[in-house]
């Protein structure tokens, strides 16, 4: 089966749900661009791992340094 998607003024093209579902392309992921003996091909970034998910989701009580002051004491010469 083949997938047609319209480019828009903008450049901009919609994959299709059915491609998005099967290949795990969810929003937000990053997306490489290369062309290969004339044809177009997309693929999942390197960056877009498989704990690109988790991104954002622990939530601190202060910066990333002061957390880990709290937790093994501060840095010499701090």
């Amino acid at each position: 089966m083949t997938d047609v998607a319209r480019v828009s003024e903008k450049g901009q093209v919609t994959i299709p749900k059915r491609l998005r579902e099967r290949m795990g392309i969810a929003p937000g992921d990053v997306l490489e661009f290369r062309e290969e003996h004339g044809t177009l091909v997309a693929a999942k970034s390197q960056a877009t791992g498989r704990f690109q998910h988790l991104f954002g989701v622990l939530k601190l009580d202060g910066t990333v340094d002061e957390v880990v002051d709290e937790m093994r004491g501060p840095a010499d010469g701090a």
